[in-house]
């Protein structure tokens, strides 16, 4: 199984940390989207904690990606 160290997991979370930065969203603005705390969003993008696939979907849509698109990263 893969880990949060994986190449392939972290292109995704590059990419997701990208769009979020492209699109001038703060961590805290994503986290209030989701109705979690910041720190949710920075324990993701630090590799801290694992994105399940829902949670992917979700943040993938709010930083304007599309969840399949991802998916060429890797």
């Amino acid at each position: 199984m893969a880990s949060v160290y994986s190449e392939e997991y972290q292109r995704v979370i590059t990419a997701l940390k990208k769009a979020r930065k492209e699109r001038g969203i703060t961590q805290a603005q994503l986290a209030e989207a989701l109705g979690r705390p910041q720190s949710f969003i920075a324990k993701i993008e630090s590799g801290e904690r694992r994105l399940d696939v829902v949670e992917f979907v979700h943040l993938a849509r709010l930083v304007g990606l599309d969840p399949e698109e991802v998916f060429k990263f890797i």
